[in-house]
């Protein structure tokens, strides 16, 4: 799964203007144990891999760029700086994590997340389910 480092990228551009928040980073968890920061990135992860590994699907970038904009917002807002959220996208092993993380959702799903026919189906179900992997896809026909 190619993915998180394109959602890294793309979070780094988005958090790098933005001003640290206040409260003091030993109070606060790491970024891998905010549900609603962790398990979205996950989610859009899954869609660009999908996108990326699949002919027949395309992942909608405005979309995708608006919800990792309010993702870092959320990350600033509960205190954490630039810096830390920067350590979180970039890191090798938070990316090898939410591979893992991505692998075996797809295969939860009974989709085979090593061919693009499987990634192309688990993204097809995403989309006809309305999730939130779903809402970030789209058919390229």
């Amino acid at each position: 799964m190619t993915s998180f480092k394109h959602i890294a990228f793309a979070f780094a551009l988005i958090a790098g203007p933005m001003i640290a928040g206040s409260v003091a980073a030993a109070d606060l968890p790491p970024l891998r144990e905010v549900k609603e920061i962790d398990q979205n990135m996950l989610w859009a992860g899954l869609a660009i891999e999908v996108a990326d590994e699949c002919p027949t699907l395309d992942v909608k970038k405005m979309k995708g760029l608006s919800f990792l904009w309010g993702l870092k917002n959320k990350a600033s807002a509960l205190g954490y700086s630039d810096d830390e959220i920067r350590a979180y996208v970039d890191s090798d092993a938070e990316e090898a994590r939410i591979r893992d993380l991505g692998t075996a959702y797809i295969r939860a799903s009974g989709f085979d997340p090593t061919t693009s026919e499987g990634l192309c189906a688990f993204g097809a179900s995403e989309i006809a389910r309305g999730s939130i992997i779903g809402s970030f896809l789209k058919d390229k026909s």
